[in-house]
């Protein structure tokens, strides 16, 4: 019996769609919270010496945890937008 009465049936295709997208999320949020954790310590580190070092890591590391955003939510493989786009470019080829 299916506990998961919210459980739909997908084509392979659809399925491993669906997990990629949800394991880019997963890897996104994860990344989000090591840099967190690690520039709230940089941070604290610096500034209790009077420092301001910590700023260009938080700097550079933030540009790469938004590019990596950008991937995951914004145009990476398999993103809503990519699809959309890549919809209305088949339609309009195919003369719709």
């Amino acid at each position: 019996m299916n506990t998961n009465a919210n459980t739909h049936t997908l084509s392979p295709e659809l399925e491993a769609l669906a997990r990629k997208r949800v394991n880019a999320r997963i890897g996104f949020f994860t990344h989000a919270c090591v840099y967190a954790v690690v520039v709230t310590g940089l941070n604290l580190l610096a500034f209790s010496q009077g420092k301001v070092w910590s700023l260009w890591p938080t700097a550079g590391w933030g540009f790469g945890l938004l590019m990596h955003g950008l991937g995951v939510f914004g145009l990476g493989p398999g993103s809503a937008l990519r699809e959309r786009l890549l919809q209305r470019e088949r339609e309009r080829l195919s003369g719709h």
